[in-house]
């Protein structure tokens, strides 16, 4: 039984995941399922880069992508599904499978774009979370 559905996407291009949004919202709504909406805004990478950044960026980032990701929910997700929003920081695939293990998900719903040749040697985030997730993996493609 499906209690916990997560829809991870990307806030700054919310139409790459209009379709996967779809899908998780008829799936919360046939198993009764709750909704956790994630969005993940990406680290620096290297601390070089980070020193770049006044100290406390991640935290004001963080703090406007919420209030955004809190307009997109409202804006999409009809009333009736029970919804929960998250906002995590650091490298996107480590913090959706993070997040799947820490709320319980029992599906992750991903979206995903055709593969371009960067992604056959550096490997997308929907492969890198279907590889490394505990939990079933519903890819949808744009």
């Amino acid at each position: 039984m499906t209690k916990a559905i997560l829809l991870p996407i990307d806030i700054s291009n919310t139409a790459s995941s209009q379709k996967a949004l779809s899908e998780a919202i008829e799936l919360s709504r046939t198993r009764r399922a709750d909704l956790h909406v994630l969005t993940v805004v990406p680290d620096y990478g290297m601390a070089l880069v980070g020193s770049f950044f006044p100290r406390d960026y991640s935290d004001k980032a963080t703090r406007e992508v919420s209030g955004v990701l809190d307009t997109y929910v409202k804006e999409n997700v009809p009333d009736g599904i029970t919804v929960h929003q998250h906002v995590r920081a650091g490298t996107i695939y480590k913090e959706i499978v993070a997040a799947a293990n820490e709320i319980g998900a029992d599906l992750i719903v991903l979206a995903s774009h055709r593969p371009e040749m960067q992604d056959y040697l550096l490997g997308p985030n929907a492969a890198r979370v279907v590889r490394h997730a505990r939990q079933s993996v519903f890819v949808v493609r744009d």
